[in-house]
């Protein structure tokens, strides 16, 4: 009913348009008309209306939302126009012999502006009446460059977001003082504090898609010293692909600020040993074992089982893998605790994966420190049923996460990792299931890491608290560790330990402050508390010994070798477990990891 009502009005209108037209132009050239001339008159208004209202549904001037026209309705309406007075000339030479060029001349003028006018007074209407309800937002574009450009037409066209584009930053010197869009480049990256004083900027967008992270880094930290909101456009493909408008920028997150380029895969050597295989996941709940079944999914298993202790997380990344591949991969969700032996070999026997990959554990330091005997439960008796059962069943792969925490540990949880390392690496000298392990540092977003503390602390007021103002730590993102445990397993030969090249270590402070800065506030405003290094902490982490160094086999992914020497001691702390006290347990597991054992390293091919 709108929609008919709505071509009606403006079937009505355009027909008033067309008449008052055609009289007027001939009553201002010809005001005293004789009666050949009044039936001349008469007959081409009717043809004019007639023609006007064909072309103008050819145009389909009547189904245009004239509140957002532009250009492209302007031209469609000076053609409905032009043809529909051409109409009307041809027919006064063929009946009348006569063209009143100078009339048809004025009409057609008088046609384009009255029916233009009447469309877009819609949109002024509209603009008028949207920003009034809006509160403008003026904003600076970084990148004066086609992805820029397109941010900035985007904004210009888009009546319904409050952000207005006022001006562009570039660092091409050929740029500046131009005029993109009606839209000045005034400067460099450098100058941005300046312009947004100068402009009164309420909002910042990055639009350099090719920009690297240490480049967005720096620019990053010229758009904290201004109190605008920071924004970075969508990236290329998901515009292309339709998942994102261009206008619909994201916030910029810690990640974006790790100066260091995320690990790209080898998808042909993943294919290889993942496509139409059968994947059992360990810890599949948690932060890292979910990302690494949803990156698994992506190269077409055949079966995935997703194994862990706690029934809620394995319901959860169960019902989101079922909801996106129903239809192409089984996927197995199972309840099991590692430390429960027989219930592994078990599971293993059952689904006979060819791949392990190995996430379950304790990671917590200072919870750790409180609860020895736990983490050697999980971490070092729990990865050894695993492990044998793998070697028992003839897995073909095996993949143990670690950390950098197992370098030179000073805590229980590290010396876990470094010991169940020892496992696995002494379990492949003498199987035919290669067993390899990954270090990485922290992995931002994850359970029990700072990130979502500190924005719990942030989102109450503050203090941030910080151990320490020099403590350092190397971090990853999440599907950054789970790309490298998953590349790991096409790499191995056997009892490697695989390191991602992480970059420069960041400062704790320095992630807290980025933190709070990209949260909206100003460091002085939320305060950062130093509150001393917590049981089992070091200052900074390490991600290989002194013996351990490699060079890169994989693009950022380097690899030693190791033949150890301890199995008597592995061996005496797993059977006397439950002989020692809470203290000698603890001092044995990091005596072990910490043994100067003579080690020797090669390189795989």
């Amino acid at each position: 009913m709108a929609y008919r009502n709505r071509l009606t009005l403006l079937a009505l209108l355009d027909s008033l348009i067309v008449l008052s037209a055609i009289y007027v132009s001939y009553l201002i050239l010809h005001p005293y008309l004789e009666i050949f001339k009044l039936t001349a008159l008469l007959v081409s208004s009717v043809a004019l209306l007639i023609s006007h209202h064909i072309f103008a549904s050819i145009y389909k001037l009547y189904k245009k939302a004239w509140e957002y026209a532009s250009i492209g309705e302007l031209i469609s309406i000076v053609k409905a126009v032009t043809l529909s007075v051409i109409t009307v000339v041809i027919i006064q030479i063929v009946f009348f012999q006569d063209v009143y060029v100078r009339a048809m001349a004025l009409t057609w003028m008088m046609h384009v502006i009255l029916i233009g006018g009447s469309r877009f007074s819609w949109r002024m209407l509209r603009d008028r009446f949207v920003n009034n309800q809006l509160e403008i937002k003026n904003t600076l574009v970084i990148g004066a460059g086609s992805a820029g450009t397109m941010v900035v037409r985007q904004l210009l066209n888009n009546h319904d977001t409050a952000l207005k584009p006022v001006a562009f930053i570039d660092d091409d010197p050929k740029k500046d003082k131009l005029d993109i869009l009606g839209i000045p480049v005034v400067g460099n990256s450098k100058h941005i504090p300046e312009m947004v004083d100068k402009y009164h900027i309420d909002n910042i967008v990055i639009a350099i898609p090719s920009l690297s992270k240490k480049e967005l880094k720096v620019i990053f930290e010229e758009c904290v010293k201004t109190n605008a909101k920071t924004q970075i456009m969508p990236m290329i493909e998901d515009i292309m692909l339709g998942k994102v408008a261009v206008n619909q920028f994201k916030e910029v997150e810690v990640e974006d600020l790790l100066g260091r380029e995320p690990v790209e895969l080898d998808i042909n050597s993943i294919s290889e040993y993942v496509t139409g295989k059968t994947i059992l996941v360990t810890g599949a709940g948690g932060s890292i074992g979910s990302e690494i079944c949803r990156q698994i999914c992506r190269f077409s298993p055949k079966k995935i089982v997703l194994l862990g202790h706690g029934e809620n997380s394995i319901y959860q990344i169960d019902m989101e893998l079922r909801r996106l591949y129903s239809n192409q991969i089984e996927v197995i969700p199972v309840i099991a605790d590692i430390q429960d032996r027989e219930r592994i070999f078990e599971v293993m026997d059952t689904h006979r994966p060819e791949v392990v990959y190995h996430a379950a554990a304790h990671k917590h330091v200072p919870l750790m420190e409180y609860n020895p005997r736990e983490a050697v439960k999980n971490n070092i008796l729990g990865t050894k049923n695993v492990a044998e059962a793998a070697d028992t069943y003839g897995i073909y792969t095996f993949v143990m996460i670690s950390s950098d925490k197992a370098v030179n540990p000073t805590n229980v949880m590290g010396s876990t990792k470094r010991v169940a390392e020892m496992v696995i690496q002494q379990l492949d000298k003498q199987s035919t299931t290669k067993f390899v392990a990954v270090r990485f540092g922290n992995v931002l977003g994850s359970r029990g890491s700072v990130i979502p503390l500190f924005k719990k602390q942030i989102q109450s007021g503050g203090p941030v608290t910080v151990t320490h103002p020099d403590m350092t730590r190397y971090f990853m993102t999440i599907p950054e560790a789970s790309r490298l445990v998953i590349q790991a397993g096409s790499l191995a030969r056997g009892g490697e330990i695989f390191v991602l090249d992480m970059g420069e270590p960041v400062k704790i402070v320095n992630l807290a402050e980025n933190l709070i800065q990209l949260s909206g506030y100003a460091v002085e405003d939320i305060g950062i508390k130093y509150s001393g290094i917590r049981p089992g902490e070091k200052m900074f982490e390490e991600l290989l010994g002194e013996n351990e160094v490699g060079k890169a086999v994989f693009p950022k992914i380097f690899i030693g070798k190791a033949v150890l020497d301890q199995e008597i001691e592995v061996e005496y702390l797993i059977n006397h477990f439950n002989d020692l006290t809470l203290v000698e347990l603890k001092e044995k597991v990091i005596n072990i990891a910490n043994r100067n054992d003579k080690r020797v390293y090669s390189i795989a091919d």
